[in-house]
C-alpha cells in the first residue's frame, strides 16, 4: 500500500508552483522544490531511491547538462523508462522541483530508473542519503570562484557523491584530480577520455585543473573530431556519431554518456542505437543551440567558467558580423575571465549586462572591435535583433549564466 506520508507536502508544492506560473510564465521551478525541502526534508531521498532500476547521479564541473541529456537519450532509445531533470535545475530545489512535475501525490514516480545531473555542492548533500548504481563524474575545472575556492575543494566533493554508489563509477580518465579520487574508492571505475593525438591537437587543452600525462587506454575514446562529427572507439568497437554542437568538449560529453550507458545497460547496450540516440538529439539551451528567434535564426553560447568560455571561442566562426556578448551579475568579480584569450574572435556588434563594462575594458584591451556597449540587457537584445540579417553566418549570442537565463525570459523562450 503506498505511503501517503508526503501528500500533504507535495500538494503545497503543487500549489507554490501554481502561484508562481501566475505570476511569471514558465516560472517556479525551484520555488515549489525550495518549500516542499523545508517542510518534508526526506522526499527527495524516498523519490530517488525509489526507482526499481536504479539512480544514475551526474555531476563536475563543465559538461553536466549536455551529457546527462544524451545518456537519457541513450537509455530510452533502448526502451528504459527514464526519469531526469530536464530543466537542468540541478540543486537540490530544483530536484524536487523537477520531482513535483512528475510523481504522484504520494511521491511515487512511475519510471524504472532516473538520470539526474547534480551540483557539486549540492549533489554531495543530498547523495548522503541516496544509493546510485551509477555515479558519472565528468572533471574538475578552476568553476565559480565565489563558491569553490580551489579545483581540490571539487574534487573532494565529487568523492563524496562517488562514494555512494553502488555499482560504477565512470570518470574522466584524462582529468587528474578525477583519476586520484577514484582509487581511492572501493566501487568499481571505467574510465572515458580523448586519444592522445586528439588532446594533442587541442593547444589549450580541455581545461581541466590537472591534466593526466599518460594513462592506459580508456573503455570509451575519442579518436577524432571534425566539427559536429566525432568517432569514439567503445572497447574496440568504432562508432561515428553527429554533436549537438562543434568542439571537442562536446565530443568527450558523448564519450561519457556512451561509457555511462554501457555500464548502465550491460549486455543489453547496443552502440547502433546509442550512435543513432546522440546523432538526433537537440542540444540543451543555450549549449551551442541554434534556433530561430523573431524570424531569425540564432546560435546561443553559454559561458560559464574560463574553460568554457576559451572552448567555446575558440569554435567560433572568426567572420561572423553579428555577436551580442553579455556577462551578468553569477560572475562577480570580472576578472575570474581575465584569462581567456578574445583576440581570434570577431568583432562583437553589442556588449552587455551587468558588467557590460568590465567585459568591453577585456575586447578592447584584447583587440577585438566592439560596435556598441548597452548595459540595459533588454534595450541590447531588441537592438541586436532588430539589426537586419547578418551578411557572414547567423546572429551569435554570447552569455553567462545569469544573462542567459534574463535572455531566455526576455524573448519568451521556454
Amino acid at each position: 500500500m503506498a505511503s501517503t506520508r508526503y501528500v500533504p507536502a507535495i500538494l503545497v508544492g503543487r500549489a507554490v508552483r501554481f502561484i508562481a506560473r501566475l505570476r511569471k510564465r514558465d516560472g517556479g521551478s525551484a520555488i515549489p522544490g525550495l518549500v516542499v525541502n523545508r517542510i518534508a526534508p526526506g522526499l527527495l531521498p524516498h523519490a530517488l531511491n525509489s526507482f526499481p532500476d536504479g539512480l544514475v547521479i551526474v555531476s563536475g564541473s563543465s559538461g553536466k547538462s549536455t551529457t546527462t541529456k544524451m545518456i537519457v537519450a541513450i537509455l530510452r532509445a533502448h526502451g528504459r523508462t527514464v526519469f531526469t531533470n530536464p530543466s537542468t535545475a540541478n540543486i537540490s530545489q530544483g530536484l524536487t522541483s523537477a520531482l513535483l512535475e512528475k510523481a504522484s501525490v504520494t511521491g511515487r514516480l512511475s519510471d524504472r530508473m532516473a538520470v539526474l545531473e547534480m551540483d557539486e555542492g549540492h549533489g554531495a548533500l543530498v547523495a548522503r542519503d541516496l544509493d546510485p548504481h551509477t555515479v558519472i563524474l565528468t572533471n574538475v575545472m578552476t568553476d565559480q570562484i565565489d563558491r569553490f575556492f580551489e579545483s581540490e575543494q571539487v574534487a573532494e566533493l565529487l568523492e563524496r557523491i562517488a562514494e555512494r554508489a553502488t555499482g560504477t563509477v565512470v570518470y574522466n580518465a584524462d582529468d587528474a584530480l578525477l583519476a586520484e579520487l577514484v582509487d581511492r574508492l572501493a566501487a568499481a571505475a571505467v574510465g572515458f577520455g580523448a586519444a592522445p593525438d586528439v588532446l594533442a591537437a587541442a593547444p589549450r587543452g580541455l581545461g581541466y585543473a590537472r591534466q593526466v600525462q599518460s594513462r592506459p587506454r580508456a573503455t570509451v575514446e575519442v579518436t577524432a573530431v571534425h566539427g559536429r562529427a566525432a568517432t569514439l572507439d567503445w572497447d574496440g568497437v568504432s562508432m561515428t556519431v553527429e554533436l549537438p554542437a562543434r568542439g571537442i568538449h562536446y565530443a568527450v560529453d558523448a564519450a561519457a554518456a556512451v561509457c555511462g550507458a554501457s555500464e548502465v545497460l550491460g549486455p543489453d547496450f547496443d552502440a547502433t542505437i546509442a550512435v543513432d540516440a546522440i546523432s538526433t538529439l537537440e542540444p540543451v539551451f543555450a549549449r551551442g543551440e541554434v534556433t530561430r528567434v523573431r524570424g531569425m535564426p540564432v546560435e546561443f553560447v553559454l559561458v560559464q567558467n574560463p574553460a568554457s568560455f576559451q572552448l567555446n571561442v575558440d569554435e567560433l566562426d572568426p567572420e561572423l558580423d553579428q555577436v551580442l556578448m553579455a556577462i551578468g551579475s553569477d560572475v562577480r568579480d570580472p576578472s575570474y575571465f581575465w584569462p581567456v584569450d578574445l583576440s581570434a574572435m570577431p568583432p562583437v556588434t553589442v556588449v552587455t549586462g551587468s558588467k557590460a563594462h568590465e567585459l568591453a575594458l577585456q575586447l578592447e584591451y584584447q583587440g577585438v572591435a566592439v560596435g556598441a556597449l548597452e548595459p540595459d540587457l533588454a534595450t541590447a537584445i531588441d537592438t541586436f535583433f532588430a539589426l537586419p540579417a547578418p551578411k557572414h553566418g547567423i546572429k551569435t549570442v554570447i552569455f553567462s549564466a545569469d544573462s542567459m537565463r534574463r535572455t531566455r525570459t526576455h524573448l519568451g523562450l521556454a
